[in-house]
């Protein structure tokens, strides 16, 4: 793998001295905020993961390669750049023989992780079965990639656009265990409520990481979900949230969009509908996320 994997200095350091690392995906960068934003949180949200004692290794594919942890002009080219594809399981051996700039999914940040072995993953929210799926057959591929990668994702439950019972349905039969932190309740993104109750929770960082460690002394595959609410000040009520996803969704089915595409198209509409309300909340669960998957990945390098 090593003409395939190109490690950044700092993760390469790290990886020497047997420091803690957490994946970082770069759909967010390229597809989920706009500039300058993208690039001012992707900086904000790495140094977090180093202030509180882990190293930050943002995921992406440049010329063939793939970059494990970026240097700031590749952050910087990466949010800047038009036509960045994003990649999922589907286009990762494509866009690496093209040697196009790609972006990396909750899926393919999981492959790449296992890849570079690096256990830990911090993201927003996970995709998971859209509403409409007995129509339309659209389910993430981040949900069969949790199914079967031996990564844990730190992030904010699935996100709000989706059918959540029927995505926490499909993460029951794969087997991914789904632990709540600091709650019984799967968190829904933009607000800490789904109304769904959760089989586990934990209070700590060091109680996920000796549930990571024992997973991996039984030999068990698959991933984890360490779902994880938005710090109360900065959720949206949900009823008010509900009211704006129902109307993004039918603007989408309108409009005829579907696929990859449906994702970005409802999330900037959000953003539209709630006056940038929703692109806050976003920033603000990914930074809390990042504290969270820092300590767990800490806690399970010292065991």
């Amino acid at each position: 793998m090593e003409k395939y994997i190109e490690f950044s200095k700092e993760v390469q350091q790290g990886k020497a001295n047997n420091k803690p690392i957490v994946a970082l995906e770069s759909t967010i960068i390229s597809h989920g905020m706009p500039y300058p934003q993208n690039v001012e949180t992707a900086k904000k949200v790495e140094q977090i993961i180093r202030d509180n004692g882990a190293i930050p290794a943002t995921i992406a594919l440049m010329n063939g390669k793939i970059k494990i942890g970026l240097e700031a002009e590749e952050l910087n080219l990466l949010a800047n750049s038009d036509n960045v594809a994003k990649v999922s399981r589907r286009d990762l051996a494509e866009i690496t023989a093209t040697k196009r700039m790609g972006a990396t999914t909750v899926a393919s940040t999981m492959i790449c992780a296992e890849l570079a072995d690096i256990q830990f993953f911090v993201t927003g929210g996970i995709g998971g079965v859209h509403r409409g799926v007995e129509h339309t057959m659209d389910i993430s591929a981040d949900l069969e990639e949790l199914g079967q990668t031996n990564v844990t994702v730190i992030c904010a439950g699935a996100k709000s656009i989706l059918d959540l019972p029927k995505t926490m349905e499909y993460l029951e039969t794969k087997g991914v265990p789904v632990i709540g932190y600091q709650t019984e309740e799967l968190p829904a993104f933009f607000t800490r409520e789904s109304g769904i109750k959760l089989n586990s929770s934990a209070d700590t960082p060091e109680a996920i990481a000796h549930i990571c460690k024992k997973k991996c002394d039984l030999g068990l595959s698959g991933g984890i979900v360490i779902a994880n609410p938005v710090p109360k000040q900065y959720e949206l009520a949900k009823s008010y949230i509900d009211e704006i996803i129902e109307n993004a969704v039918t603007e989408a089915e309108v409009q005829g969009i579907s696929g990859k595409d449906s994702t970005p198209f409802l999330l900037g509409k959000i953003v539209e509908k709630s006056d940038g309300k929703s692109l806050e909340t976003n920033i603000k669960l990914v930074e809390n996320n990042a504290v969270v998957g820092a300590k767990i990945a800490v806690a399970f390098t010292q065991m």
